[in-house]
């Protein structure tokens, strides 16, 4: 939090533990729907300016529009609010930066999420476990069988390390919770009009964009953080892991989920992508990794490991960065 460390005259080691006090209320309560959460009146505003704008022509340039308009209302508002806590009192400003952090990460989501998936499975009632699999997916769960139903989770898990935790965390490690802000903003902007159809192809240009740029450094960096959890986890196919991610990684159409994703795949000694159906409609998906073994349920719980101990080694290392600035 480089520049807000100023503006609030609080010192690096004061930011850290915002920045772990905010993962640590994540990992308490995560997004309680008792809550009000910032990211639901995010996609509030882009809901209302989606209808208004994304008609007629020049759709790029309003698309444009609607994205410097988020993003950057999102960062000044979250600039204001903070420093008037800061001048009602200190102690203010740091709470409202902890949970407005926190609202920002989603660890604990993650986990469950993959853990919903797990469960189950384990019980053997696959109904329950594709039902799980559906609300954290775009593809058809219907049919499939477990070990497709594992693909999906252990993908979900990996790839959404990177937007889901490890990337807000960049961010305010930089800019605090302004940054973290404007960052899940963007991310928020992606998922909700960033596809490549009719409808948001040219109106949702520069969002999609935007959000492959902010994730561009964090997703590498997770990878990498990622590999260095994986030498202290026992089963881990630790030089698979870096190969597979320097032969496979850019094969996904992402330009940043194929690093975290080839990663586990990799360490796991699995492959990754294939044949998904999307809504009836077959989208044949680059495959990462080798199939060495086939895919079980126990690689939804080393994901998720996985996932934990790259956040984990991330956060570690822009603590000592801010320590090493001395900032």
């Amino acid at each position: 939090m480089i520049w807000t460390s100023e503006l609030l005259q609080l010192s690096a080691t004061t930011f850290c533990l915002i920045i772990i006090a905010a993962i640590f209320l994540d990992l308490l309560i995560g997004d309680p729907i008792w809550l009000p959460h910032p990211v639901i009146q995010i996609g509030k505003l882009i809901k209302y300016l989606d209808r208004r704008w994304n008609r007629g022509n020049c759709r790029v340039l309003k698309g444009i529009g609607l994205t410097v308009t988020v993003v950057v209302s999102v960062f000044v508002l979250t600039c204001i609010v903070i420093v008037v806590a800061f001048m009602l009192h200190p102690l203010l400003a740091v709470l409202l930066q902890i949970y407005l952090i926190s609202t920002t990460i989603a660890v604990k989501g993650l986990a469950s999420a993959g853990k919903n998936v797990l469960k189950p499975l384990e019980a053997g009632n696959l109904i329950e476990a594709r039902k799980q699999l559906s609300m954290v997916v775009g593809r058809d769960t219907d049919s499939l069988p477990e070990s497709e139903i594992v693909r999906g989770a252990v993908e979900t898990v990996a790839e959404n390390t990177v937007d889901g935790i490890t990337a807000p965390l960049f961010w305010a490690f930089i800019g605090g919770a302004p940054l973290a802000m404007a960052y899940r903003a963007i991310n928020t902007l992606d998922s909700m009009v960033g596809y490549k159809n009719d409808k948001y192809e040219k109106f949702g240009w520069a969002s999609a964009r935007l959000d492959d740029i902010a994730n561009w450094i964090p997703a590498r960096l997770t990878a990498a953080c990622m590999f260095v959890a994986s030498l202290f986890i026992k089963g881990s196919k630790k030089q698979n892991g870096w190969k597979i991610v320097h032969r496979d990684a850019r094969k996904h159409p992402s330009p940043n989920s194929g690093w975290s994703e080839a990663l586990v795949a990799g360490l796991l000694g699995v492959q990754l992508g294939g044949l998904n159906y999307y809504q009836g409609l077959k989208s044949e998906r680059a495959t990462m990794g080798d199939r060495t073994r086939p895919l079980n349920r126990n690689d939804i719980r080393k994901t998720i490991t996985y996932m934990h101990g790259g956040w984990i080694v991330f956060t570690a290392v822009g603590m000592l960065i801010m320590f090493t600035m001395g900032k």
